[in-house]
């Protein structure tokens, strides 16, 4: 079976050609203590049995300057393609998009909460950033949300004036799973699939999340799947934030997904993402 990684990170040990400017103005942990850079995101895809990665943009260091992720991809053409960070409230969000499309990248990533910047940020869904989702639905480009369930009615309202949005939840907007079957803490998340453009990243943070409290990840799943559909959720290992080699949070994610169906499995370790950014299929691996 073909592994795509949907979402990984690259870290440039190049502070001068690639200076650090994070968005909130603080760096993450994770990237000052385990940077991984492009050669390094290669070697650990190859040991992991990875054969294809979306690069997302590193915003917690260097902000809206995705030049490391334009120069990532280049560099690996055969393996990566790139997604991107903007600031939708811009008065040249349009431009950047087109922008940093040109450069190669497939797909912007807004920003609205991380380690560097808890809670939910109230810009999601200001008026400013309708020119960035119109031009994404009017274009077809998927657009990555960094956002938690707080966020999501106004996600929803939104999608309700841009329906057409192809929309990537990373972290399936960090549900709090505790509770358990039939997750009432995670109602919010649940309800979202009614918008047929909301597609999930099931990161190895949710796995661990779903495997706290009285949740199982088999449990977790299973709703998932039943609820969004398999061709709706992508595999992502956050790495390097996540802690751990690429290979241990692979096989990590085998093991708990091992309870799907081969068809199932197959949808969220490649179909999905590949689906989602044609680049990826444009050439093998």
């Amino acid at each position: 079976m073909k592994i795509i990684d949907s979402h990984l990170h690259a870290i440039a040990s190049d502070t001068t050609t690639y200076p650090k400017n994070p968005i909130g103005g603080h760096q993450s942990e994770w990237s000052q203590q385990r940077p991984v850079d492009a050669a390094g995101v290669i070697k650990a895809m190859d040991a992991a049995g990875i054969a294809k990665a979306v690069v997302v943009q590193a915003s917690t260091v260097y902000g809206h300057d995705n030049r490391y992720v334009v120069d990532t991809v280049r560099a690996h053409p055969d393996r990566l393609t790139g997604v991107y960070s903007i600031d939708a409230l811009a008065p040249d969000a349009v431009q950047r998009i087109d922008h940093w499309e040109a450069q190669g990248l497939h797909g912007f990533r807004l920003f609205t909460t991380g380690t560097t910047m808890p809670g939910q940020s109230d810009w999601l869904g200001h008026k400013d950033s309708y020119p960035a989702w119109a031009h994404a639905e009017r274009k077809g480009i998927p657009v990555c949300l960094q956002m938690t369930m707080q966020g999501l009615p106004t996600l929803r309202t939104l999608l309700e004036h841009f329906p057409g949005v192809r929309v990537l939840l990373d972290h399936c907007a960090r549900p709090d799973l505790d509770d358990g079957v039939p997750y009432k803490a995670a109602q919010m998340l649940f309800e979202m699939a009614q918008f047929d453009g909301v597609h999930l990243k099931l990161t190895n943070r949710t796995l661990a999340a779903a495997a706290k409290g009285l949740s199982h990840p088999i449990d977790f799943l299973e709703k998932l799947v039943s609820t969004f559909g398999a061709e709706r959720i992508a595999w992502g290992s956050n790495f390097p934030a996540a802690e751990g080699s690429l290979h241990e949070l692979a096989t990590t994610a085998r093991d708990v997904l091992s309870s799907l169906p081969q068809p199932l499995q197959a949808m969220i370790f490649g179909g999905t993402v590949q689906r989602i950014y044609p680049a990826l299929a444009e050439v093998s691996a």
